[in-house]
């Protein structure tokens, strides 16, 4: 998955599949074979994986990448893990993008305003790069949304982000940080900055200043930390994430390697410590790691990662954003293009560019599409499905396919 455009998939402004690079249509010349790891010994040269029909098997090896990536860092606030939901994969994506649309649905039938208002209030958790883009992608979808909900457009939707730090994303220069501020605020985003949050309920979030804030959606994305995996393969660890050195080369073994958001490489930029968990570093370093493997076997030394960052972006939704570039700082309409550019550029595959150029250019022509799919790749079981449908399947889409289904009935 090509996380940086995980927004627009939430948002309804590109289809998720389209982020997604199949593994089998680009490695034709890999034995592909899916499972999970469950732990390994460098000592052997051997990794165990649990294959996808439950059976563990072992697996030898000359040279062993690791690339698993990052999960969700979630810290222990009550009520937290219940009821908030991520914002790191296609899932957590989709999953908020059904709610969202659920709860208009639920809204638009209550008389209680206050009620209402719950369901229309939506908080987000962390001011970094993922905070940022996903709320100002999913304020975007809300407020497409309201036209089709005239009851909800008359209590309107709320959006707060939350971060214990004194400003948004420190990775960038305060000038773009405060402009990005200004122009959520203008949108109607509301901040709570240098605050924290000490209890999430079904129906409400309380902060550390004592405020409470009705609502039913929360969305976590404070921070990231390396896949737990890594504590099972028998490689030294630095905060979760593995130790390498400048070459890629997991610290003490000459044939494994380790790359991305798992992998603690020495930054370039920052001498003493370990590159960003950032995609721009990752696909870097996959392909110096290529080379490297390469220059191994050909009994040549590996070339170490001198990769430093170039600059970043933010992608605001609503044909705005912001970037810096190499110290140049840009926003607004050009900084969005250079941002998709950019993106187009680093997606790999001629055929994902192409279907993420359609999605685009739709996108420019029609409004999003507000469709739900809450029950994709969850189809009721045969013995129900000539039942009334129940809340859980109140979209417009679900019923049409109810209709369908009963006219097969009769040839």
């Amino acid at each position: 998955m090509y996380a940086p455009l995980l927004p627009g998939a939430a948002a309804g402004t590109l289809d998720p599949r389209h982020i997604v690079v199949p593994l089998r249509a680009h490695l034709q010349r890999t034995a592909l074979r899916v499972g999970y790891v469950v732990g390994g010994d460098p000592g052997r040269d051997t990794l165990r994986v649990q294959m996808i029909s439950g059976d563990i098997k072992e697996y030898r090896y000359d040279h062993l990448v690791v690339a698993l990536g990052s999960v969700s860092r979630v810290i222990p606030i009550p009520g937290l893990v219940e009821h908030a939901i991520g914002f790191k994969t296609i899932a957590d994506a989709t999953a908020l993008r059904n709610r969202m649309v659920r709860h208009f649905e639920l809204a638009e039938g209550l008389d209680d305003k206050v009620a209402r208002a719950g369901y229309l209030s939506f908080v987000f958790v962390g001011g970094g790069y993922a905070g940022l883009e996903g709320i100002a992608e999913l304020e975007g979808f809300a407020r497409d949304a309201l036209r089709r909900y005239p009851r909800c457009r008359e209590t309107g939707v709320r959006f707060v982000l939350i971060d214990a730090a004194p400003r948004v994303m420190p990775e960038i220069q305060r000038q773009l940080a405060d402009w990005t501020v200004e122009l959520l605020t203008r949108r109607g985003v509301q901040f709570r900055l240098s605050t924290t949050v000490t209890e999430v309920r079904p129906d409400a979030v309380t902060l550390s200043d004592g405020e409470v804030i009705p609502a039913r959606t929360v969305v976590w994305t404070a921070g990231v930390r390396a896949s737990p995996v890594a504590s099972s393969l028998g490689l030294p660890l630095e905060g979760g994430r593995i130790v390498c050195d400048p070459h890629l080369r997991v610290r003490g073994y000459e044939n494994v390697w380790a790359i991305g958001d798992i992998a603690a490489v020495p930054d370039p930029a920052q001498p003493g410590r370990p590159c960003p968990p950032t995609a721009q570093h990752a696909i870097r370093q996959g392909k110096l790691l290529g080379e490297n493997i390469v220059r191994v076997i050909g009994g040549r030394e590996p070339r170490p990662f001198t990769f430093k960052t170039l600059g970043a972006f933010a992608d605001l939704g609503r044909h705005r954003a912001v970037a810096n570039l190499m110290g140049l700082r840009v926003k607004g309409f050009p900084a969005w293009a250079i941002c998709r550019f950019y993106h187009l550029a680093w997606l790999p595959g001629l055929d994902r560019k192409s279907r993420l150029i359609a999605d685009w250019s739709v996108e420019l022509l029609f409004p999003r599409d507000l469709a739900e799919m809450g029950q994709l790749g969850h189809p009721p079981p045969l013995a129900v499905s000539t039942q009334p449908l129940d809340n859980a399947a109140g979209s417009d889409s679900v019923q049409a396919d109810g209709a369908a289904g009963a006219s097969g009935e009769h040839p």
